[in-house]
């Protein structure tokens, strides 16, 4: 017992018991030698093994319950698994199944449901008019595949047409006497939610305390953002709305008052998605929501996502980047998707639902503030700000996930990939660039003090320390605003002045990304580029010119590319010779197969962790034959490397939620709470942010170790995949310790644990014990 010091001394010690009792307490729903349906056999195409038991895993959790989630990393199949999950559930019978895919997958789905299924009708849904321009398809649309592409042949219908029974007893029964076989429907995100056009809905008043100023017509008075009143130059071409807590001096429940109104000027019109839960409920047996992560917000498409759920049968959410790095990116679709559930832990729908959803599951800081007084009698001022921070109970993976989600990996399928391998290159800054950006680092750093807690400093601190090292030109006196409370109303002041520097001369970083792009050149590699400045201060307009410059073929991809286009646009680039693609992360997150691009660099990596997560892995897919390398290029000591940072904290908090329970990603989330604020604090106390990026890209790919074969590298880089398991001074990973103890009896597709996880929502933070019954 004394050599059993810490929790890893006794995990190590017991691992082999901790393991059964684990097998025992969460048996999966599909093992691996468990019977498989034969209908299986019947799919067009054979899945891997690991396709295969998650596709039972889906079917099985469909026998108990409406909904399932498939977790499962870009490349692995997660058209097959869902495709081939209705598949074996329906069993041979007459289906109608729905489809709401990213708009530039639609023509991609109804091609693999073509190579999948046997006997498959394929119907696109393009928009609720059966009229309109004749240059447009509209109604519903059926295709078929000829000579590998999607042509619209067939039946041509509408929705309203469907869902009329006639002379039959229902729509339904109407249907299949049409049509006989099973049909999926697919229709892209943004026409699912088109609805009716809009305007801003606001008053100003022309007397009264708030003469002149913008206020709600709900409650008559001005919207304060940021301790600052909505003005009119703040209307642009987004819906802007309040949430009301308060009616006069009382609180009361949260209403959600929008800003905007239907505009009657402009022609009427309906969402696809809603015309369907209203008037066709019950009409579809299965839905399945590609990119559910997307629908995570309060956004009309996340609605959609609701309707769906509540309208159809059974409904599948597919997904590679379950979690943005905080706990509550997950209230709104489990709301969505098990709404019952969500009741019964006591959550509510809504800003107090999300607040104790994340108490229960997230991490947060509480900041207090002691504020001296004027007035020598009385006690000095408190105030309280509570902030979230990126982290995630492993209670949160057992309470929700562990029932609702299959999970299926890249190195499940290891066998049928080539080598990855990720890069971390640190770049040091010229002299020139040094002083220049040190200079605007420490104006940036005084008006951070002189004007605390101000978001618009915070907002111009983040966009430029980021680009000016890659754009050191053209940026001009950077701004701020902050309300006067004589004038009442916004007003400007100055940040910083920015120094320009040569436009003509090359610079450190780009001297490396054309050094690494000739090197990767060399072997007959093509090369896709990735930054996220692409508007007034084009990064990938420069990368264009200073490769055109040496001599390499370059194209850049923008997003006036249709989103329906861009497979065929990478197709005309790769026929015309260009050996580089540059573009920004989202215009390729999803669906596309950039199998002609084996090496990835993100010259710059933005701050969006699915984005990230999905663009990364745009190469490694099935197809894939060439070894896949990303490189991530950053300024040494800069921002850059800051947001690098934190990119992989959230990162390791993602594979947790996903079934990887890194101790890296809750133990060692030890800073700010946004990254905003996490970057303000480094800037202005010079402290760092934890660990160097280097140490943390390096824990991150300990678990990849394990996975992938290390591939050579060129001497200077810092290849992660060559990071010991254990790093000096970092406690090992729990989940590696009783791993080996459940690799050989099963893999917990779907774990549920006999009776019930839950009961009411706790109301207090989980102890210690209540935490390890996780683990026995």
């Amino acid at each position: 017992m004394p050599e059993l010091s810490t929790i890893y001394d006794y995990m190590r010690a017991h691992a082999a018991v901790l393991g059964e009792r684990i097998l025992r307490e969460y048996p999966a729903l599909h093992q691996f030698d468990d019977t498989v349906s034969p209908r299986i056999e019947g799919l067009l195409r054979t899945p891997f093994p690991a396709q295969t038991i998650a596709i039972m895993g889906v079917t099985k959790r469909w026998q108990q319950a409406r909904t399932a989630m498939v977790i499962a990393e870009c490349g692995t199949g997660k058209t097959l698994i869902s495709l081939g999950a209705i598949h074996v559930h329906h069993q041979g019978s007459p289906i109608t199944a729905l489809a709401m895919v990213p708009p530039h997958l639609v023509e991609k789905w109804a091609r693999e449901a073509f190579l999948t299924l046997p006997g498959i009708r394929v119907f696109l849904i393009d928009d609720l008019r059966n009229g309109g321009d004749k240059n447009k398809a509209h109604g519903v649309n059926e295709v078929r595949l000829r000579q590998g592409r999607i042509v619209r042949e067939g039946l041509n219908t509408t929705l309203s047409e469907l869902r009329l029974r006639k002379d039959s007893l229902s729509s339904r029964k109407r249907w299949l006497s049409l049509c006989g076989r099973p049909s999926l429907f697919i229709v892209g995100r943004e026409r699912a939610k088109l609805g009716y056009f809009w305007r801003h809905a606001y008053r100003v008043p022309h007397s009264g305390p708030y003469i002149g100023c913008v206020v709600n017509s709900d409650t008559g008075k001005p919207v304060i953002v940021d301790e600052s009143r909505l003005t009119l130059a703040e209307f642009e071409k987004v819906k802007i709305s309040e949430t009301i807590e308060s009616r006069g001096d009382k609180s009361c429940r949260p209403v959600h008052s929008p800003l905007w109104q239907a505009d009657a000027d402009k022609i009427r019109r309906m969402a696809p998605i809603e015309f369907i839960g209203r008037y066709m409920p019950g009409w579809f047996d299965y839905t399945i929501c590609d990119e559910i992560h997307q629908l995570a917000g309060d956004t009309a498409q996340g609605n959609a996502l609701g309707t769906l759920a509540s309208c159809t049968d059974r409904i599948v959410g597919l997904t590679g980047t379950l979690l943005g790095g905080y706990a509550d990116d997950l209230f709104n679709t489990l709301f969505r998707l098990e709404a019952g559930r969500m009741k019964e832990h006591g959550y509510e729908w809504g800003t107090t639902g999300r607040s104790s959803f994340t108490q229960d599951y997230g991490v947060l800081e509480t900041i207090t503030k002691v504020e001296p007084t004027d007035n020598r009698c009385s006690k000095a001022k408190t105030t309280s700000m509570v902030r979230r921070k990126p982290g995630a109970s492993p209670l949160l993976f057992g309470e929700f996930l562990m029932q609702l989600c299959a999970f299926v990996f890249l190195d499940d399928i290891s066998a049928e990939l080539p080598p990855y391998e990720e890069n971390y290159l640190s770049v040091p800054m010229d002299p020139l660039m040094m002083a220049a950006y040190r200079e605007l680092e420490d104006s940036i750093r005084k008006a951070l003090k002189e004007h605390r807690g101000n978001r618009s400093v915070l907002s111009t601190m983040l966009n430029t320390l980021l680009l000016y090292p890659d754009h050191p030109y053209g940026l001009g006196t950077l701004y701020g605003k902050e309300f006067d409370q004589e004038v009442k109303r916004n007003v400007s002041f100055v940040i910083a002045e920015t120094r320009d520097l040569p436009e003509d001369q090359l610079y450190s970083k780009e001297r490396r990304l054309i050094e690494e792009i000739k090197k990767d050149l060399a072997e007959g590699r093509r090369c896709q580029v990735f930054a996220v400045y692409t508007q007034k201060h084009d990064v990938t307009a420069r990368l264009h010119r200073i490769l055109s410059n040496e001599g390499i073929r370059t194209a850049v991809l923008r997003a006036s590319v249709d989103t329906s286009k861009r497979e065929a646009w990478y197709a005309r680039q790769i026929k015309e010779g260009v050996q580089v693609v540059i573009s920004h992360p989202k215009l390729v997150e999803t669906g596309l197969d950039l199998l002609d691009f084996p090496t990835i660099i993100f010259y710059e990596s933005g701050y969006s962790l699915h984005t990230l997560r999905q663009a990364s892995r745009r190469s490694w897919r099935i197809g894939q034959r060439r070894p896949v390398r990303v490189k991530f290029l950053c300024y040494e000591g800069t921002m850059q490397t800051a947001c690098l940072r934190l990119m992989g904290k959230k990162l390791l908090v993602a594979l947790t939620m996903e079934g990887k329970f890194a101790g890296e990603g809750l133990q060692n989330i030890d800073e700010d709470d946004d990254m905003l604020s996490a970057m303000a604090r480094e800037l202005v106390e010079r402290n760092g942010i934890g660990e160097t990026a280097d140490a943390v890209w390096k824990s991150l790919n300990a678990e990849h170790q394990k996975l992938f074969p290390a591939t050579s590298r060129s001497d200077g880089d810092v290849s992660l995949l060559e990071a010991p398991a254990i790093l000096p001074g970092v406690q090992p990973d729990p989940a590696a310790l009783i791993e080996e103890a459940i690799a050989e009896s099963s893999v917990l597709i779907f774990g549920q644990r006999p009776g019930s996880l839950s009961g009411r929502r706790p109301r207090t933070k989980p102890t210690i014990p209540e935490q390890a019954t996780l683990f026995g």
